[in-house]
């Protein structure tokens, strides 16, 4: 018995030294990953996201799309046809080409008339030899106000392009601005902002305040600082080390985020993050400004996404921030 049990077990690590042999040291499936499985380096989908739709300023209703690209080194162009399509009537509603690793919100929006009514659009992403796929619609969960939210009151930052431009919040429906360049040749880029501080960080720095300031374990541990005619605990290690420590940079009120969006080539941008302090004053315009260098010829968007302190995708409420998509045509 122990013989057969042992030819056997030979013959599997035969097998599954020829299937291994036969198979690629980083084989790719065809199907979505498990909801635990790790990122990968290289080599992993992009998956299309709908984020969610609702009316713009003029009433017209718009979708809007990001995605998740699972690879964390990895940067894919995706050119628009069979492996980077929006059906029916497509393939080419606007997506991107060029796909960032890591999740990407709100990247761009698709305008559709009133009597889209129910209508579904599919968008199909092929990247690594893996497919997938997203449909969406005006599906009643997932109505999304860009321009305030409901439950804080928080609004997206208002933008121009240029000194004397038109303003813009909330997503990007069509092209903002058309520039020309030539290959090799820095391009000056800059979006002006500015915005209203949020109602909710306001309440809760307050609600905090109170708290520690009324909690026993706050007055037997805890220093105190007084703030006009309130006395709030900041704790006595904290204390002593902030009154030698160096002071923290401060928390930017607005950060600009300089992407690619489409090209035949990788863009080179001089500053690609610019954080902006307007001390929470609306009235304040500040400016990010950089460049971007091209090397080869042809068509790009550039994408300027600009966030608020709720950060990149609202924190996952989809409000508030705003897009600007840039075309620029380099020769």
């Amino acid at each position: 018995m122990r013989s057969h049990r042992a030819a056997a077990l030979c013959a599997t690590v035969v097998v599954s030294a020829l299937w291994a042999i036969a198979t690629p040291a980083r084989a790719q499936l065809n199907r979505p990953p498990f909801a635990l499985e790790p990122l990968g380096v290289a080599g992993e989908a992009v998956f299309p996201a709908f984020e969610g739709w609702g009316p713009d300023r003029n009433g017209d209703t718009l979708l809007l799309l990001g995605y998740y690209n699972r690879n964390k080194n990895q940067e894919l162009d995706i050119p628009i046809g069979p492996e980077n399509r929006i059906e029916p009537d497509g393939p080419d509603y606007g997506q991107p080409t060029h796909f960032y690793a890591g999740r990407q919100h709100g990247v761009f929006a698709i305008k559709v008339p009133k009597e889209f009514a129910n209508r579904r659009l599919t968008w199909t992403l092929t990247a690594n030899g893996q497919t997938s796929v997203v449909t969406f619609w005006t599906n009643p969960p997932y109505w999304v106000n860009f321009y305030k939210h409901p439950a804080n009151s928080n609004e997206p930052p208002v933008i121009r392009l240029t000194r004397d431009g038109a303003t813009m919040t909330g997503p990007p429906p069509d092209i903002a601005q058309t520039l020309n360049a030539v290959v090799g040749t820095p391009v000056p880029l800059s979006v002006r902002a500015s915005d209203v501080p949020m109602l909710e960080r306001e309440v809760e720095a307050e609600l905090t305040a109170r708290a520690r300031a009324t909690s026993p374990a706050a007055r037997a541990t805890d220093a105190v600082a007084v703030v006009g005619d309130q006395v709030i605990g900041i704790g006595a290690a904290r204390a002593a080390a902030a009154s030698t420590a160096a002071p923290a940079a401060p928390r930017p009120d607005i950060t600009v985020n300089w992407r690619e969006h489409r090209g035949p080539a990788r863009v080179t941008f001089a500053e690609p993050r610019i954080p902006l302090i307007t001390k929470g004053d609306p009235t304040v315009v500040a400016e990010a400004a950089t460049t971007a260098t091209f090397s080869v010829p042809g068509e790009y968007v550039i994408r300027a996404q600009v966030n608020d302190t709720s950060g990149d995708g609202g924190g996952g409420e989809q409000c508030c921030w705003t897009t600007a998509l840039i075309r620029v045509v380099v020769k």
